[in-house]
């Protein structure tokens, strides 16, 4: 088995090509344990080169809501009006702690994705 740290971008393509190639390894086999370094290899590369940064708040919200066949309404008990519950979603206001914590509390959606900042429509 030979395999060699992924420094480059042409590294990181063979190793993709590579993987592809024994996808259908069986477990323990020497194919196998080949692929389990690979996947690993690429892996670190990829959160390195490739990081997914977290959703911002309100797009969390709305993923959360269409995932769960929520309405603004079914927001009211967590973040306030019907009103508040708008301006929110329609970024023309930010969120409050208050209403960090009962998201969270509540619907389970992260704190940490909830304090992150984010930007609010501007007027027109």
């Amino acid at each position: 088995m030979k395999v060699k740290p992924i420094k480059t971008e042409a590294d990181y393509n063979a190793a993709l090509k590579n993987i592809e190639q024994l996808w259908d390894a069986s477990y323990g086999s020497p194919e196998g344990d080949k692929l389990d370094v690979l996947v690993t290899l690429v892996d670190v590369y990829e959160n390195e080169h490739y990081p997914i940064q977290p959703p911002d708040p309100i797009d969390a919200i709305l993923h959360y809501m269409e995932s769960h066949g929520l309405t603004e309404h079914d927001l009211e008990p967590y973040i306030g009006s019907c009103f508040c519950v708008s301006e929110i979603l329609n970024r023309q206001r930010t969120l409050s702690l208050e209403m960090i914590r009962k998201l969270h509390k509540g619907l389970g959606i992260s704190a940490d994705i909830l304090i992150q900042p984010y930007a609010l429509q501007t007027a027109s």
